[in-house]
């Protein structure tokens, strides 16, 4: 079996926070042949990981890393490794994928209020504008 993976079962895998469920969804996980990881459900559980379980921002990197790398997910790889650069340079992992698939689809500059993700879209070399 090929399975699309939403968001609450890939956090409840990776935290067992609800074992019931922690349960159900490592085992759902282990039995697929491949695991399918659409870049909206890592944007989202990077978000829930921060901001609902503070976690670390290294931790949700290694987090999400750990994901990724293994032999059987598919991702959009180039998104997802744009949006880790993001957060290794102080973004969001969000603004990283935004960024990416805003270049992929013809735009050329980034914009937004955010100034910390303006500055580090402009660190990656991305053309910004801060919007006042």
């Amino acid at each position: 079996m090929n399975v699309i993976a939403d968001t609450n079962v890939l956090i409840r895998a990776a935290l067992f926070d609800d074992a019931d469920q922690g349960q159900a969804s490592r085992a759902i996980l282990a039995s697929a042949e491949r695991i399918v990881v659409s870049r909206h459900a890592l944007c989202e559980m990077v978000w829930v990981l921060k901001s609902r379980y503070k976690m670390a921002r290294k931790d949700i990197l290694n987090a999400v890393t750990s994901l990724v790398d293994a032999e059987n997910v598919v991702v959009d790889r180039s998104a997802i490794d744009a949006g880790l650069q993001a957060m290794n340079s102080g973004a969001d992992f969000a603004d990283g994928v935004i960024a990416y698939e805003g270049r992929w689809l013809g735009g050329d500059t980034f914009v937004s209020f955010d100034k910390k993700a303006v500055a580090a879209m402009k660190r990656q070399g991305l053309a910004t504008r801060l919007v006042k």
